[in-house]
């Protein structure tokens, strides 16, 4: 076999266009507003689910790519989704990505608690950085202490909730979007079992490269 496309940008550009075809053939063009994050996420997964069960707010991604072009910081539940979110368009922005699961601090909060550090890290994210955008992909008890504390008052600027697995986390991610729906915050879910880390840093790549028109890889200094 003889490799058609050698070149980084050129292979990103002919997924990107398999994955515009192949959503057209099965009736699932996502619409202008949220095709971005659609493509980015099944160009990370190759998993056309998700133009199915990824569930936007109104105007999620339009709120997402403001906030995030004002230099709003990001922060995940995974030092995994952190390592995956591109630094180049952080850094166009002046943005940054931030995760406290390592922290030790968040440890010690957790284990006084009784809680995971996942409750801690998003708890210890809501004093910090109240107005940020907050990425989760592991954690269905990230998802449920968003929830908790949107409704005694914090506005994150926009969630993010992906998390994977078989525990709470289909509950999670429902009680998560009707909260969100019912307060007006900003939200992208991915319904249903599927997600991960993975996930979660490809929607906050999709809507940093919309922010920093960085969409084409061109704008990343890609060949």
């Amino acid at each position: 076999m003889t490799p058609q496309h050698h070149l980084p940008a050129d292979i990103e550009r002919t997924s990107l266009s398999i994955i515009t075809a192949e959503l057209a053939e099965l009736g699932l063009t996502p619409p202008p507003e949220t095709a971005a994050v659609v493509k980015r996420v099944i160009h990370t997964t190759a998993d056309f689910d998700y133009a199915r069960n990824l569930h936007f707010t109104p105007g999620a991604v339009a709120a997402g790519v403001k906030t995030l072009r004002a230099g709003t910081p990001i922060i995940t539940d995974t030092n995994m989704a952190l390592a995956g979110i591109t630094k180049p368009g952080l850094a166009r922005l002046g943005g940054t990505a931030l995760c406290y699961m390592a922290d030790p601090e968040v440890a010690a909060l957790a284990k006084a608690g009784g809680t995971t550090r996942a409750v801690a890290s998003m708890q210890r994210a809501a004093q910090e950085h109240p107005g940020a955008v907050l990425a989760v992909g592991n954690a269905p008890t990230a998802l449920l202490t968003i929830a908790d504390q949107i409704e005694a008052g914090l506005r994150p600027a926009l969630v993010i909730g992906v998390p994977v697995g078989f525990v709470n986390v289909v509950e999670s991610k429902e009680r998560l979007f009707a909260t969100c729906e019912a307060f007006g915050v900003p939200a992208i879910v991915a319904m249903g079992r599927k997600g991960g880390s993975n996930v979660a840093a490809a929607i906050c790549n999709a809507l940093l490269y919309s922010a920093a028109e960085m969409l084409d890889p061109a704008a990343r200094g890609w060949r």
